[in-house]
């Protein structure tokens, strides 16, 4: 089995190791609502502890899936195992899993303790084990100061804590996130992500979060399963999902990225590596160093795929003009406050993007809008997509 690409976030990758049992399993699972069917076929191994995040649009079955596991819809077909047993027309509340939904669905007219201890009260655990579980709850989510105030009292992320106070309390052996940040603000929910990360780990939970934001599952997650129209099309790291994405769909919805369509002309073996000569749309050439064999034979079509954190940008006309190199005028710029973007014209009317870092505080940037640039990149840098 291939070893995992790039970095991960911890030293565990039990995905790796064949020896091990995945903790969750969905065994060709399709579910149909009438004449709709919001997920085909779908299989997927999640393994224990880990953090793994179902991303895609709108209408992808990503929510479908997770309420399939939580028990709140059944699997029109296939299975779905937990530790090896099916749970299929298992009832939610005899399933070892919480739900936190993206509402919060706080009693307002209880206290945050109040709110916390709710499951426990209904599983008619002893006062002093409640009262014991809601303060190590109060303090795992720093909220101890609160305790007695009610949700109305409280801000945004505060109420999102209790939410996930509460769905801890009950000590789940995994959690279920449903878009569970989606309400904060951006420089909150960045806060929030960390938080969720330490708290998986402390724990040593299993999470399961549905999310559409791109970011959100690059920085939470041991891996992401990407998902369109009821299908998984790619499940990886994030480090993966980014740099070695398998198809033009998750390119493009991952992240910002050059796409150009064009044809193999030539494949040329140099050492380990491949080396791919594509003809693209407008006449542009580029090569592409592959590390692993070129995914289609001389002549097919291809899509030409490079990130413009990648591209370089240059007034400087570069040494060598016969690979990778790209000359027009700067057409539009983005200040992005942590670096810029530049969507630079060519001749025959072609755009193409490059990312510059601003690592430098600069009022007058050296390359501004009009400007004639040159653009280069080198062979690794770029992707040759099949599908």
């Amino acid at each position: 089995m291939a070893k995992t690409l790039g970095p991960v976030k911890r030293k565990f990758s039990p995905w790796d190791d064949p020896a091990e049992k995945p903790f969750i399993e969905f065994q060709n699972v399709t579910k149909r609502f009438g004449d709709f069917t919001a997920v085909e076929n779908l299989s997927l191994k999640i393994y224990e502890k880990e953090f793994f995040s179902l991303l895609g649009p709108s209408g992808c079955g990503k929510t479908t899936l997770m309420r399939m596991l939580a028990g709140f819809e059944d699997p029109t077909e296939g299975s779905i195992l937990l530790q090896g047993k099916d749970i299929s027309g298992t009832p939610p509340y005899k399933r070892p899993t919480n739900m936190m939904f993206q509402s919060y669905a706080l009693f307002p007219h209880m206290t945050v303790e109040k709110n916390i201890a709710f499951g426990l009260e209904q599983d008619n655990l002893p006062k002093a084990d409640i009262k014991a579980r809601v303060d190590e709850m109060l303090a795992l989510v720093k909220l101890e100061t609160f305790a007695k105030r009610k949700p109305a009292q409280l801000s945004g992320g505060q109420r999102q804590r209790v939410a996930l106070a509460r769905s801890l309390a009950k000590r789940p052996k995994v959690l279920l996130l449903d878009e569970p940040l989606g309400a904060l603000d951006r420089k909150l929910r960045e806060e929030t992500q960390f938080e969720l990360m330490d708290i998986q780990t402390t724990l040593g939970l299993t999470f399961l979060i549905v999310t559409h934001d791109q970011e959100e599952a690059m920085t939470v997650s041991d891996r992401i399963a990407v998902m369109d129209r009821g299908e998984i099309v790619q499940v990886a790291t994030p480090a993966e999902i980014y740099e070695a994405p398998n198809t033009r769909y998750v390119a493009d919805f991952i992240g910002d990225i050059n796409l150009v369509e064009g044809k193999l002309a030539a494949i040329e073996t140099k050492g380990e590596s491949e080396f791919c000569s594509v003809v693209c749309e407008g006449g542009m050439k580029a090569v592409v160093e592959q590390s692993t064999a070129c995914p289609a034979a001389p002549g097919a079509d291809v899509t030409f795929a490079i990130r413009p954190e990648k591209v370089r940008i240059s007034t400087e006309e570069p040494a060598d003009k016969t690979a990778n190199a790209l000359y027009g005028e700067v057409w539009d710029i983005a200040y992005l406050g942590d670096f810029s973007v530049f969507i630079v014209r060519m001749d025959n009317g072609q755009t193409f993007r490059a990312a510059q870092a601003n690592a430098a505080r600069l009022v007058d940037r050296p390359i501004t809008f009009g400007d004639m640039v040159w653009l280069t990149w080198p062979p690794e840098a770029a992707l040759v997509l099949t599908r």
